[in-house]
């Protein structure tokens, strides 16, 4: 008899929990969700926090214990989520719980890789559930539209991309020998590399060419680079409209 009222109590629990954890449209779980979101924002802030020296090195170790609160909570939080699942597998496997995963893994790496820990800034991505949490239906049919123009235009893109990679590394070839390793043009990469900061029109300015042939090259790749901006947007576009 105890033994039956045992197991009661633990599915009582169980049933509980998944309430609170997956149901997204029960006040518990929205409310739990919403805390969770709050959770996510701080531990993020607190990870950027600790990357600044200046306020390390005086609150550095507070820091880090209230990263690991954090770490502790969302791991808790990640097992408790397969335990409740009635497919785990299904669950490990989703989106979400591959996402959930990425919120943990980078801040045990810390005992692998030293600085990894610094990587739990992806835990953000967990803030998409915000579009469950809120039911934000609005936002839910101008993302399916965005996707299914992305698909469409899927060939054109891979295209357009395939042409920018010969242009880069056609004018990068072309740049190297040009202007050479004594103008900064040290490889066919880094030349590569200043080709597509310039196609990009970003223009970082680290390198840049010094003879006549050099600038207008450059000029040549700009000009290009300002075609190219354009060529994404009509390519997408009519599939949305």
């Amino acid at each position: 008899m105890e033994e039956k009222n045992n197991e009661h109590s633990v599915d009582t629990i169980k049933r509980w929990l998944r309430i609170v954890i997956f149901g997204t449209k029960t006040k518990a779980g929205q409310l739990f969700d919403a805390i969770l979101l709050v959770a996510i924002v701080l531990s993020v802030l607190v990870i950027m926090l600790e990357s600044v020296r200046e306020i390390r090195e005086p609150y550095g170790v507070y820091l880090r214990w209230i990263e690991w609160f954090f770490t502790g909570l969302f791991t808790v939080e990640y097992f408790l989520r397969i335990y409740l699942s009635e497919r785990k597998r299904d669950y490990v496997l989703s989106l979400f719980g591959i996402i959930d995963l990425l919120a943990i893994l980078p801040a045990w790496l810390f005992f692998i890789l030293p600085g990894g820990q610094f990587l739990s800034t992806f835990r953000i991505l967990r803030v998409i559930r915000v579009f469950r949490v809120f039911e934000l239906a609005q936002f839910s049919a101008p993302g399916r539209m965005l996707l299914t123009a992305l698909r469409q235009s899927s060939t054109k893109i891979s295209v357009f991309l395939f042409t920018v990679i010969l242009l880069v590394s056609m004018i990068g070839s072309l740049m190297y020998v040009v202007e050479g390793p004594e103008n900064g043009f040290v490889s066919i990469p880094m030349s590569a590399y200043w080709a597509v900061v310039t196609i990009t029109t970003v223009g970082y300015g680290d390198i840049y060419p010094v003879t006549a042939f050099g600038k207008l090259l450059a000029g040549f790749t700009m000009i290009i680079g300002y075609s190219i901006i354009a060529i994404p947007t009509g390519v997408v576009s009519p599939q949305v409209v």
